[in-house]
Order: C-alpha cells, then sequence, then structure tokens
C-alpha cells in the first residue's frame, strides 16, 4: 500500500472543530469535523469543558480516518494546532482544567472593567485594545474578586489551544504552562510595543503572576504524540506537535495577503497589517500579534464583531430553519427584507460597532411580515456589523499615544 504522509492540522472552534490532513504539497486529503454547545450556566456566562473538545476530536478523527480509508497508508509526520483566542483555562500541573474554561463571550468581568480604566495612562496605554470582559486578563481579575479558591486550585491559565496541544502531547519538550505570543497578545495582559507579559498591569491589580505561562514561538515543537497511532497506524509513536497559534492570526497566514481580511465565523474579524504598534488609549480597534518570532514578528489591526455567525444561527434556529434552507429563503426576499431591520446584537459587542450593553432586536414588523423578510433581514443584520467594523479600520485611533513605563517582563 502507498504510503501517504501528513500534516494534521486542528482547528478548536467556540462551537465546534475541524481537522485537515495536508499532503507534502498542500493539497487536502481530507477533512472532518464536530460541534459541540456552548453552555450558558446563567445569563452573560460562556463555557465549554475542555473535555468536551478533546472528546470532539476523538470523534472527528474517527471520521477523519475514516474518509482518509482506501487513499494509502496515512501516516501524520507533524500537528499544528490552533484555537479560539481570548478564553481562561485554569489547568492544574498536568493540564487538566480544574473549572470549566470561559469563553470570549463570557460577560461576567464586565464590573471589574472599571479597575482596568482607572491604572494610570502609562500603565494602560501600552496594552493598545479596547477593555473586553470576555479576554483573560479582566477574567483572572473576576476570579480574584469573587472566587479566589479556584484560582489557588490552578497551576497555570492557558488558552484554548494550548490545552488540546497539552492533552495530545505525551512527551513533552516544552513545559505544558506555554503558549505562543499571537495568542498571549490577546489576553489584555501583554505590552504590546515591548512584545512581553505586562508586569506592570499585572502588578497594579495584584494579579497572580504565576499563572501566566511561558512563551515560545508557534513553530517550535513542543513535543511529540503517540496518540494518532490509533487511527493511522503509519504515524509511529513520536509526531510533532508544535506550539500552535490563535485561530485568527493562523487564517491570517494561510491567506498571506497584506491586504484586508475579513475571517467569518461565530464571530467576525475584519484585520489590516500593522508595521509598528503604538500604546494608545482606549482604542476602538484591537492591535494583537501575528504568529511570527523574532525578526519575523508582525502586527495587525483587528475589528471585531461578536455576533455574525452566533447572531445568524440564533435567527435561524428560532425561526425553524437550517442553514441551507434559511439562506435560500433569504435571497427569495429582495435588498432591506421589506422594511425589517435586524440588530444582531444578541451578546453586545466590544464598544467599536456598538456597546456591551447593546442587545438584539427585529423591528420595522408588519401584518404582512414573514419568516423570508425575518430571515433576510438577520443576513443583512450580520453584513452590516461586518461593514460598520471595515469602517473602523479607516478611521482614526479613539485617543492619543502615551509614553508606557518601562518594567521588567513577567516570567
Amino acid at each position: 500500500m502507498t504510503l501517504v504522509p501528513t500534516t494534521l492540522g486542528i482547528d478548536l472552534g467556540t462551537s465546534g472543530l475541524k481537522l485537515v490532513l495536508l499532503g507534502r504539497d498542500g493539497s487536502v486529503v481530507a477533512e472532518a469535523e464536530a460541534a459541540y454547545d456552548v453552555e450558558h450556566p446563567r445569563p452573560g456566562r460562556a463555557e465549554s469543558a475542555p473535555a468536551t473538545w478533546t472528546t470532539a476530536i476523538g470523534a472527528a478523527l474517527d471520521d477523519l480516518a475514516a474518509r482518509a480509508a482506501g487513499l494509502g497508508e496515512v501516516a501524520v509526520r507533524a500537528v499544528g494546532v490552533a484555537g479560539q483566542m481570548h478564553a481562561v483555562v485554569l489547568v492544574d500541573d498536568a493540564g487538566d482544567a480544574v473549572v470549566p474554561a470561559v469563553l470570549w463571550t463570557d460577560a461576567r468581568a464586565a464590573d471589574r472593567l472599571d479597575r482596568w480604566r482607572a491604572l494610570p495612562d502609562a500603565v494602560r496605554a501600552p496594552l493598545a485594545n479596547p477593555l473586553v470582559p470576555g479576554m483573560t486578563g479582566p477574567v483572572l481579575d473576576w476570579f480574584a474578586a469573587h472566587d479566589p479558591a479556584t484560582l489557588d486550585r490552578a497551576a497555570h491559565v492557558l488558552l484554548p489551544k494550548d490545552v488540546v496541544r497539552a492533552w495530545l502531547v505525551d512527551d513533552p519538550v516544552l513545559p505544558v504552562a506555554t503558549t505562543d505570543r499571537s495568542d498571549a497578545a490577546g489576553t489584555l495582559l501583554w505590552d504590546v510595543p515591548r512584545d512581553a507579559w505586562a508586569a506592570d498591569v499585572v502588578a497594579h491589580l495584584d494579579l497572580p503572576a504565576r499563572l501566566l505561562p511561558g512563551v515560545a514561538p508557534s513553530d517550535a515543537v513542543a513535543g511529540t504524540t503517540a496518540r494518532l497511532a490509533r487511527w493511522f497506524p503509519a504515524s509511529g509513536s513520536a509526531v510533532p506537535v508544535v506550539v500552535g497559534g490563535g485561530d485568527t492570526p493562523a487564517a491570517r497566514l494561510a491567506v498571506g495577503a497584506p491586504g484586508l481580511h475579513v475571517n467569518l465565523g461565530t464571530g467576525a474579524q475584519v484585520m489590516a497589517a500593522l508595521d509598528r504598534p503604538e500604546p494608545v488609549l482606549d482604542p476602538l480597534v484591537h492591535t494583537f500579534a501575528d504568529t511570527g518570532a523574532g525578526p519575523d514578528a508582525r502586527w495587525y489591526r483587528l475589528a471585531a464583531v461578536q455576533n455574525a455567525g452566533l447572531a445568524l444561527g440564533w435567527a435561524l434556529r428560532v425561526l425553524g430553519l437550517g442553514w441551507s434552507d434559511g439562506l435560500a429563503l433569504a435571497r427569495t426576499v429582495p435588498d432591506g427584507a421589506g422594511g425589517v431591520t435586524f440588530l444582531p446584537f444578541l451578546t453586545g459587542e466590544r464598544g467599536g460597532v456598538a456597546g456591551p450593553d447593546a442587545r438584539g432586536a427585529w423591528t420595522g414588523l408588519r401584518e404582512d411580515t414573514g419568516r423570508p423578510e425575518l430571515v433576510r433581514a438577520a443576513v443583512e443584520g450580520m453584513v452590516f456589523a461586518v461593514a460598520a467594523a471595515v469602517d473602523l479600520l479607516d478611521a482614526a485611533p479613539a485617543a492619543s499615544a502615551v509614553a508606557p513605563v518601562a518594567g521588567p517582563p513577567v516570567s
């Protein structure tokens, strides 16, 4: 049987994951995916048990192996992992979660943002990002205020892709507590101009610096895995697994273009390259790191929409429609949806396109309004929200730059 060397890519999303086997020439050998639900234990909360992710990987690998059957003796030679950003996964020394992961759409930390706004200008400006309650830093602050016992039980805080990587690796080269700069820069704990953990922010807010992971290049080998031999025996017992990166910068790497880039999923991200990041107070758009390191380190500006596919999917569910049928129905209605407007902000926004307290609504309803108009309005509402994010990238920064305070990196 012909040996087929491949690379396995894992994309851990908010509500599902995707796997792809790529041949040496970059061609797609096989693909698979698995969906899972985000838990909402109370209003404003969004959580996932990491065991849900690893269970989904096993199910998707079953499907992937079945799809690759008959193509030859598939051997996985390397694994790359990308994942949803900003979340908080508190883990023990072995990398096992001590509580469910708190996801980027979670709003519990909204009551902590006043503390962040009160930081001295020269301390806050190097964060160079809007203050968002679902980001790692504010959520850690929430745990410190409301559930310190859980922080005491935790050994590290990781990002979602780091947890999946730790599950895969059974012969580590790097510590479990490792992330990369593309994920670290999305935590509101990263000094953007210095490209390092923001030690002064951590100190001012009295956050547990001991939890912060080490940072390694995205393409560094974190260790090897024997797990894949169950599905692809020709892979052997020592498949290298790289550190990986956030899903958005990984998508930018795949696109490879310096121009405008729109990434559409549960949320939407509109991005453009940035040559040199600067400290800025209260920006409307994000400044994040790409997957490069050292002289290859680059940056990008990002305008985020939390409610993209999330809001459209909700609208389809309440209307009793699947994606294919719903979009086909939307095409039967002219532009403007018969005067119906849909605001997609079910979970609020980050303050650029809309505020954190914004909510969704259908307006302009009439006696003859039906499902076609409602679903057409939902599609248009999502598209106009993304268009508003594009406009934000063209706008000037919300405030002037502020000189940062020099300080040692957090180790």
